[in-house]
């Protein structure tokens, strides 16, 4: 991350694919997600209800993580993606998306998520609860 740099939390609805696919990529996601299909990425972002970015504030504002969400905006969200380039991984950028989107849900709007198995420290030292009861019908392809 460039020093002296300033990050930007925004929600952002028409996020470019490309830049999408970059971080998920960079984030080390690349090798669970399906990065080479463009039409499913697309997919993935149309169908959200909220997209939060973290961009650096320095020229060109480079993408380096992003929260996807499904949320009624009322009573519930469900964190779908969360994505932190590696090169700023361990510097609050995750803390930032999920703060930005406690931000715009507001306090009436309970969070979830299910997490990759080695991340499950980091929802634990930001404060989320872990929920014993979830349940998973696997995909197909």
């Amino acid at each position: 991350m460039a020093e002296n740099s300033h990050v930007l939390y925004a929600r952002e609805p028409a996020l470019d694919i490309a830049e999408f696919r970059r971080v998920l990529v960079e984030s080390g996601l690349g090798e669970t997600r399906p990065v080479d299909d463009g039409a499913r990425l697309q997919a993935m972002l149309a169908g959200a209800d909220l997209v939060l970015t973290a961009r650096l504030d320095v020229e060109g504002k480079p993408l380096i993580g992003v929260a996807r969400a499904l949320t009624d905006f009322s009573w519930v969200c469900y964190i779908s993606k969360l994505a932190v380039s590696q090169s700023a991984q361990g510097l609050g950028i995750g803390k930032g998306l999920m703060d930005e989107a406690r931000r715009q849900l507001g306090p009436s709007v309970a969070i979830s998520l299910i997490s990759m198995p080695d991340a499950v420290g980091f929802y634990e030292r930001i404060g989320m609860k872990r929920m014993p009861d979830a349940f998973w019908f696997s995909r197909k392809d």
